[in-house]
């Protein structure tokens, strides 16, 4: 008796966990990220050009201080250090602050950096949904110099080939860390 009674609860569980399984949302399919914005020349860039290719993005802006030089700088070390495989991602630097960071402003402040790393703007609408693509934040703060600094999110987000979310680069863990998470990141 007590078998059938196992036996009758196993098969009663398993059915209402495939019920309960094929009602919840999917998660295998990786987060729908849109967004277009602009190149630092003018032309649209879309999301759905990064199709079937790993990518990095990096939201910051060109009054930034440190953390956005900073982490451009070794961003373009570490995509040195990778060699080759680096040209199978394609970075992203996001602008911020549509207000200040023009397309000319942007165009030079890249020159400072790897070549390969791809600004991009928008105007306010396209940067929020951009950010929200990524779940990223950013705000604008003021100062008492009667302009404005932005605060932000400072990891950088690694996209997959498939578009999923491979995960942070932050510029604080240990070099070691952040050229296999770059290597992952480029087989993919």
């Amino acid at each position: 008796m007590r078998r059938r009674t196992f036996f009758g609860l196993s098969i009663g569980a398993a059915i209402i966990g495939a019920t309960a399984a094929a009602l919840m949302p999917r998660t295998d399919r990786p987060k729908q990220r849109a967004f277009t914005l602009q190149t630092v020349d003018g032309h649209p860039f879309r999301s759905a050009d990064l199709a079937g290719r790993p990518y990095l993005v990096f939201f910051g802006f060109t009054h930034c201080p440190d953390v956005c030089p900073t982490a451009l700088f070794e961003l373009s070390a570490l995509l040195k250090d990778i060699g080759p495989a680096a040209d199978r991602i394609t970075p992203l630097f996001v602008s911020i602050d549509p207000e200040r960071d023009t397309a000319d402003l942007l165009k030079l402040y890249m020159t400072s950096f790897d070549p390969r790393i791809v600004a991009l703007r928008g105007d306010a609408a396209q940067t929020k949904a951009a950010a929200d693509a990524f779940s990223a934040f950013y705000r604008k703060v003021p100062t008492a110099s009667d302009s404005y600094t932005m605060e932000h999110t400072a990891g950088l987000f690694l996209i997959r080939a498939d578009g999923r979310l491979q995960g942070m680069l932050d510029m604080h863990e240990p070099r070691e860390n952040q050229l296999q998470k770059l290597k992952l990141l480029a087989a993919s």
